[in-house]
């Protein structure tokens, strides 16, 4: 705008200066001509070196003249085009700042109506947009907090297959960062096979899809109801998909729990308590006179029904820690102490075995944790360790610790487990192996109780295990905040 004024400032002067140069040769060619006549007519002498001398003075006086008449011209016309451009300047950066996103911007522009009226429109177009923007700011938010605290986990996949929306519910799921989601491609992100098959399927349909699923996080299953649809935007263009996860393994685990607890719990039972009515009903056939008998008998007796206690005992441990409301006495813990008191508890069953430890402590941890119930899940992780090992072997105990986290790993040179089961060894009554499990005195429930008090100690615990080589298994608690 600047420059377009400029321009035709110096074009009104070019045609200013123009007109004034013309109209002084004209005069300048006509004003020796009729100055003779006017000699001529009243009998004045004159000669042409005074007629040349008055013609000289002329063109000096319209030469001042013309010059003093630019400037004067020169300055209204500078005045007369600033007043007509500056507001039309105005009114125009204003309009560059709405295009920037700047709808505060407002036009002050003075001027002909047709100024005022065009400042009058830019300044209500401003209003219009910013009430909108406004209005989208409020609704973006409202949709943004429902995304964020919605229970299910949520990502949208633009046409091209790049994540464009995505929840924390589903970051968290996944154990994913924004950064490491954000404007990427759904099918690097390392998400289970079966959510990138179902993804799969609604991209190919472009139709809505529901189904349940089973994946697996961290060694841990999960169930999904998995509901997929397009996204369709104005005109009917197809914008991508949105898919929402609802997280179903509460249920499903309710579910089984309820349809396994009689069957397992009767075939854990059934064994202890028919020895126990076998072996009493022959002491009362008459067994009972045969002194050695009677004493096996009796100790059989005694064992089974220990073995039952154990039982019992552990249900009604897992059943209490499972309750609405169960927590920990948290306070400061020193993990040292800890795996100190669970050795001195196993080192007799160790013994046994003729097994020994074998202790990697670079310096000690304080962590947030119950010491009596670290010490449950230690002396747990131990005996197991120490059950599943051939003899002769080593158990190694190691404490580390990260940002986050004192770490605890329980070693040992055992039987291993199958990379395909490692994810249901916390589940009641799973064992690996079926029948050395049975015999080994356990009742199946330890590792799942061992679960249940990490996670109330908002800890972690991680399997790795090779058959044939041994497991380990990694226990992380939450350290000591400074």
């Amino acid at each position: 705008m600047k420059s377009f004024s400029n321009q035709l400032f110096l074009f009104f002067m070019l045609i200013t200066v123009s007109i004034f140069a013309v109209l002084g040769i004209i005069l300048g060619q006509l004003f020796p001509f009729f100055l003779k006549n006017y000699f001529i007519k009243n009998d004045i002498p004159f000669n042409e070196e005074s007629l040349h001398h008055i013609n000289s003075q002329y063109f000096l006086a319209l030469f001042i003249l013309i010059v003093l008449a630019v400037v004067l011209i020169s300055f209204g016309a500078y005045r007369l085009i600033r007043n007509m451009i500056e507001p039309l300047e105005n009114i125009t950066n204003t309009a560059n700042e709405l295009t920037k996103g700047n709808y505060r911007a407002r036009a002050y522009a003075m001027g002909p109506a047709t100024i005022v009226e065009l400042r009058s429109s830019v300044n209500n177009l401003a209003r219009t947009l910013q009430e909108i923007e406004k209005t989208r700011e409020v609704e973006e938010e409202r949709l943004k907090t429902l995304i964020e605290n919605m229970g299910s986990a949520l990502i949208m996949i633009g046409r091209e297959g790049n994540v464009s929306i995505v929840n924390r519910r589903f970051l968290e799921g996944f154990e994913l960062s924004f950064d490491e989601v954000r404007g990427k491609n759904f099918l690097t992100l390392g998400l289970p096979k079966e959510v990138e098959k179902f993804i799969d399927h609604v991209f190919l349909t472009e139709s809505p899809y529901r189904k349940q699923i089973e994946v697996e996080v961290q060694q841990e299953i999960f169930y999904k109801q998995v509901y997929g649809a397009p996204v369709v935007g104005e005109h009917g263009r197809w914008l991508g998909v949105v898919i929402v996860l609802h997280d179903i393994s509460e249920l499903i685990r309710l579910e089984q729990i309820r349809k396994d607890f009689v069957a397992n719990v009767s075939h854990e039972l059934r064994t202890p308590i028919t020895s126990i009515k076998g072996f009493s009903e022959t002491l009362l056939d008459g067994a009972f006179k045969d002194e050695k008998m009677l004493l096996s008998f009796l100790d059989i007796i005694y064992q089974e029904s220990n073995r039952l206690q154990m039982l019992i005992n552990d249900l009604l441990e897992l059943s209490k820690i499972e309750q609405h409301g169960f927590s920990v006495n948290i306070a400061p813990t020193s993990l040292q102490d800890v795996l100190i008191r669970a050795v001195e508890l196993t080192s007799p069953r160790l013994d046994e075995k003729n097994m020994e430890f074998k202790v990697d402590i670079a310096r000690d941890v304080t962590v947030m944790g119950d010491a009596n119930r670290l010490i449950q899940i230690f002396t747990n992780l131990i005996t197991n360790s120490i059950t599943y090992s051939p003899e002769d072997k080593t158990i190694t105990l190691r404490i580390k610790q990260n940002e986050d986290y004192g770490i605890v790993e329980v070693e040992d040179q055992g039987m291993g487990i199958e990379k395909n089961e490692i994810a249901r060894i916390f589940e009641r009554f799973y064992r690996v192996d079926k029948a050395r499990s049975r015999n080994s005195g356990g009742t199946g429930l330890g590792l799942a109780i061992v679960k249940h008090l990490v996670e109330a100690h908002h800890g972690k615990i991680q399997v790795d295990s090779e058959v044939g080589k041994g497991t380990c298994m990694k226990v992380m608690i939450p350290l000591k905040k400074k």
